[in-house]
């Protein structure tokens, strides 16, 4: 078992780590850190988002915005890092599915050069569904929310 702090935390999940426990690679790999991790509960993803991305070729070449499918892949992505480090090391291998996608709103614009946190918080789960609720600030600032459900498969 992962241990944890005084606060209940575990320690950040570093880049290497994501590569062993996510599928996604370059261009699709949306999450470079995960931290503020509590077992069973919430994690906080950090994406660093950088002009070099290919989105930002034809979205859009003179108002680089990043797509909103992109910032809700995101906090998915940080939800599969918590599934999985929740679920730990005998549940290995496995993958974690969208299977919806609700309250889904954009505030803000993401653009090249913000750091994007996506707060990622265990709604319930049920056997292999997991239903989480998320919001995306950069600065501080909400640019998106949603609430969405994945499925735990081998």
């Amino acid at each position: 078992m992962t241990e944890q702090t005084e606060n209940g935390t575990i320690a950040p999940v570093e880049i290497m780590e994501i590569l062993k426990m996510l599928p996604h690679r370059y261009p699709f790999l949306l999450v470079d850190r995960v931290e503020d991790i509590i077992l069973d509960t919430s994690a906080v993803g950090i994406k660093n988002v950088t002009m070099n991305e290919p989105q930002f070729t034809g979205h859009f070449p003179e108002n680089p915005i990043m797509p909103g499918v992109m910032i809700v892949e995101a906090m998915a992505q940080t939800a599969c890092v918590l599934v999985l480090k929740t679920l730990g090391e005998e549940d290995s291998g496995k993958s974690v599915l969208f299977m919806s996608i609700d309250k889904t709103r954009f505030r803000s614009p993401v653009r090249p050069g913000d750091v994007m946190r996506m707060k990622v918080t265990k709604l319930q789960n049920r056997r292999a569904v997991w239903k989480f609720s998320g919001v995306v600030e950069v600065n501080g600032k909400k640019v998106a929310e949603a609430e969405f459900s994945a499925m735990i498969t081998d």
